[in-house]
């Protein structure tokens, strides 16, 4: 039996991740993680809760750096080490101050060091804090978790039933074994629980934003733009090798009613925002849905533009028409690799002619394009890489979102790099995540040859998105006069020492 503190006070906290590069950088919004979870304890418990996004800072640096390694990546190595920094010194006075009886911390593979640090913190200010830890990370390693102290109880697989349930039974000091998707420690043995069911109708959930003025830590210092990004769905159909997606949310895809959608935009219009995001891992899986949705918001949410992130296979002339006429102004596109052989190798299910016909739609309707790439996948060759290289070019999009292959663990991909010798033993998670200059996990292409190949990648998608940038900006000729003075080319070399290159 846990024992805890009575005062029935919880604080949900999200973990510093790039205010650890530079102190000024920022996640600049709220977390859905914290405001479905935040706004279901205020809800459905007697609890007192504080929502905290420690990876905020009010005034971020607004040079926008794409790849935040070389000085960067060192700095975020020493702050993981350093408890005098001030983000950590944040952490610890919003904790002290708050007092809570419960810490729970959302952690990402990319941000567990850090979630470990948020523990430990917890523990020192009180060794009688119960420290919760639920979000991907958790789920995808199990009872893997309690290896370490500083944690006392795992959340597995989607979380605001299974918190509710949590803190309604330890407020009336009954046993966890009965509660379904959790690990815990009974007398210093793992116990893990039966599973939880998923969520089966989710317009049963809160707005994440409605409750934030209440709960969120330094509401007043957020941006409207903080709270633009809704789900319309849980869950995707396709089996990417590469992604955790599916050991989260399933591949059964459960939808939010249009009518609940529309309330929740329509209580977001309110505010003052005319602009979302769907942060669905893939929009849109069913055509009827799509239509459904659109309708809804071209009758409801007059004004309402948005973005969205869509599978190759689901982008159509009809659809994106649908989409463009219900206020979408935004693609974004998961292409990953510019070569057949690998496009196959990880299940994308599509072929790079498939993706280079899919973006042509999406030019041709004016919605703006952004595409996402990956590069050093473990069967990766200097062929399949300049292939990648070469659709990058060729592809004419607003943005480039570019990623180092990273095998997080827990997924199919990690476990594929531990039996090829890929990954040792002493794995540490802090050094490896998508912009990481430690990440190479080729068998094909020698370490330094990958990294001299990529950091030229950098340059020219930085300088790339630059100019995209200064076109949104300037007029057609002050853009010509821009671009015949060479200025992107000395960005260009500011990228390369700014990175510490």
């Amino acid at each position: 039996m846990i024992s805890y503190d009575s005062r029935n006070k919880i604080i949900i906290v999200e973990p510093p991740f790039y205010r650890l590069y530079k102190s000024t950088y920022s996640l600049h919004c709220y977390p859905l993680s914290l405001g479905y979870l935040g706004g279901e304890i205020r809800k459905r418990t007697n609890w007192d809760v504080m929502t905290y996004n420690a990876d905020f800072f009010p005034a971020p640096d607004t040079m926008k750096i794409s790849y935040i390694t070389g000085a960067g990546f060192d700095n975020y190595l020493h702050n993981l080490k350093d408890m005098s920094a001030q983000v950590w010194l944040d952490v610890e006075a919003t904790i002290a101050e708050y007092g809570p009886a419960v810490v729970g911390i959302s952690a990402k593979s990319q941000n567990f060091t850090s979630a470990l640090i948020v523990a430990k913190i917890a523990k020192k200010i009180n060794k009688n804090i119960i420290v919760v830890m639920g979000g991907p990370h958790p789920t995808f390693v199990g009872e893997e978790l309690l290896d370490h102290p500083e944690i006392d109880i795992g959340v597995v697989g989607e979380g605001e039933n299974t918190v509710v349930e949590l803190l309604n039974s330890m407020a009336k000091g009954d046993t966890l074994h009965g509660i379904p998707g959790i690990l815990f420690r009974d007398n210093g043995v793992t116990i893990k629980n039966s599973s939880r069911e998923y969520i089966a109708d989710l317009d049963s959930l809160c707005f994440p934003h409605e409750s934030a003025e209440e709960i969120l830590k330094d509401y007043d210092n957020y941006p409207k733009t903080a709270f633009g990004n809704i789900f319309a769905t849980r869950g995707c159909p396709y089996d990417c090798s590469f992604c955790g997606s599916r050991y989260l949310w399933s591949r059964k895809v459960r939808y939010r009613s249009p009518e609940n959608v529309v309330r929740e935009i329509k209580s977001l219009q309110k505010i003052g925002l005319n602009h979302i995001r769907f942060d669905d891992d893939t929009f849109g899986v069913d055509r009827n849905y799509i239509f459904e949705l659109c309708e809804a918001l071209k009758i409801n949410c007059p004004g309402l533009t948005w973005s969205c992130e869509l599978h190759v296979k689901l982008i159509t002339e009809s659809n994106v028409a649908i989409m463009k006429s219900a206020g979408c102004i935004a693609i974004q596109v998961g292409i990953e690799s510019g070569n057949n052989e690998i496009l196959k190798k990880i299940r994308k299910n599509m072929t790079i002619e498939e993706a280079l016909e899919a973006c042509t739609i999406i030019n041709k309707s004016g919605v703006k394009l952004s595409v996402f790439f990956i590069v050093g996948f473990p069967d990766e060759t200097e062929k399949s890489l300049q292939d990648t290289i070469c659709a990058i070019k060729k592809i004419k999009s607003y943005s480039v979102h570019y990623n180092i292959f990273t095998p997080y663990p827990g997924t199919e991909t990690f476990d594929s790099c531990k039996k090829a010798g890929l990954i040792g033993e002493n794995y540490d998670v802090s050094l490896y995540n998508h912009q990481s200059p430690e990440n190479c996990f080729c068998t094909t292409i020698d370490r330094r040859r990958f990294r001299k190949i990529i950091t030229e990648l950098e340059l020219s998608i930085d300088r790339k998105n630059m100019a995209n940038r200064i076109k949104g900006w300037f007029s057609y000729d002050t853009c010509r006069t821009i671009a015949r003075s060479g200025i992107l080319n000395s960005i260009g070399r500011g990228f390369k020492v700014l990175r510490g290159r």
